[in-house]
């Protein structure tokens, strides 16, 4: 019994290109659970938009962090927390998912709470980590939260708030055998060539932001070890801002934009330079040694470092409980600092890839493959009996 009713639809609200993929893979495991009689609505990317969601508007129209992007965003911001909470109550879907970026996706849950349906956040967010103590004003805002991560439902438990704990779909992303290979060959790489991914973010302004720094990173590397090759993943949000910032890169470099191409990108790569976040993980289930390099404006770091608490920023570190992979922050995160770090990995990595199989390890990737059950068809599971359990209209 999946609770869902002839005319059912369920509305999903992605926030950025991370949750967009995951909305992706929810909305592929429901289309199985359901036997194909689910609809949708709501606000995604491409990926979602393959899985058959119309978005009520451009994903990059929200895509924003940090206090120096959201500002001068904020009316259309606003006008589209508007639209999406409008559209909720217009439609009145069987569930509302609200998937990542939770300034506003929660805000959307917040403008539609009195709707009547059960409303679901899918990636509990990071409060352990920011202020623990506002995770208590999430019992009121959401009526479930599935957890990426295994030690999230008891931190939430604790608090009152339903949570439970589905696994990363990360792990879901296979490793397909020769795929590097290809990418050299579909790319022209020599034999001699030393691929290395640079990531610098989904958003426009903060790819703008990090580029030039891994750029003149990049280049330091080159001088110092032949062959380097750059290949930097593009989203559409991003496609134009890396293309304007690469074309004067004396190093080689390729730009992919599809998400085979990133696969095959990923089982070519050496190393990586990449700014925290879900491609860290994405490259630990990959199996790439990784240097994290992140920077914001001197407000948001003021403001940030009042409210976190962890002594990490990487997943990764996160998840281990240790710094298994260098981070460079602002200062820090300098040209210089982080071709050295780079060349560290290139020399050996296999102590951090140790480390890395260990994170995959710890975010069930054993248990998974045992049982066959993707973390995706988990996140369905709870999403549908959360709708049988509603009330009778």
């Amino acid at each position: 019994m999946t609770g869902l009713r002839d005319g059912d639809l369920i509305f999903l609200v992605a926030g950025e290109p991370s949750g967009d993929a995951l909305g992706a893979k929810l909305m592929a495991a429901l289309k199985r659970a359901t036997g194909d009689r689910v609809r949708f609505a709501g606000v995604g990317g491409e990926r979602m938009a393959a899985e058959g969601l119309t978005s009520l508007f451009p994903l990059t129209d929200i895509a924003v962090m940090g206090l120096t992007e959201v500002l001068p965003r904020l009316p259309t911001i606003l006008s589209r927390l508007r639209l999406t909470a409008r559209a909720v109550w217009d439609m009145h879907p069987a569930a509302v998912v609200t998937i990542d970026a939770p300034s506003f996706g929660l805000r959307v849950a917040d403008r539609v709470r009195g709707a009547g349906m059960p409303l679901v956040h899918y990636v509990a967010p990071q409060l352990w980590a920011w202020r623990p103590g506002r995770a208590r004003k999430l019992a009121g805002r959401v009526d479930h939260l599935l957890a990426l991560l295994p030690f999230e439902p008891e931190f939430f438990g604790k608090l009152g708030i339903d949570c439970t704990y589905v696994g990363h779909p990360v792990l879901e992303e296979p490793v397909i055998a020769g795929a590097g290979d290809a990418f050299r060959r579909k790319h022209g790489l020599s034999a001699g060539a030393v691929p290395v991914l640079v990531m610098p973010g989904s958003r426009a302004g903060l790819a703008g932001r990090m580029l030039p720094v891994f750029g003149e990173a990049i280049t330091k590397l080159a001088e110092r070890r032949p062959g380097i090759h750059a290949i930097v993943p593009t989203v559409p949000g991003t496609e134009a801002v890396v293309r304007q910032q690469t074309a004067s890169w004396r190093v080689p470099h390729t730009i992919v934009s599809t998400v085979e191409e990133r696969r095959e990108a990923f089982a070519a790569a050496a190393a990586a330079l990449t700014i925290s976040g879900t491609a860290t993980l994405e490259l630990a289930v990959a199996g790439v040694p990784m240097v994290v390099g992140y920077r914001v404006s001197k407000l948001t770091e003021f403001m940030a470092r009042r409210m976190i608490e962890v002594p990490h920023v990487a997943m990764p570190n996160l998840i281990l409980g240790r710094a298994a992979v260098p981070e460079l922050l602002q200062d820090d995160c300098n040209p210089e600092r982080l071709a050295a770090e780079i060349e560290k990995l290139l020399n050996d990595g296999a102590g951090q890839r140790a480390d890395l199989a260990e994170l995959c390890r710890r975010l069930g990737r054993d248990e998974m493959r045992a049982s066959g059950v993707l973390p995706s068809d988990r996140a369905a599971k709870v999403v549908l009996e959360a709708i049988r359990r509603r009330p009778a209209a």
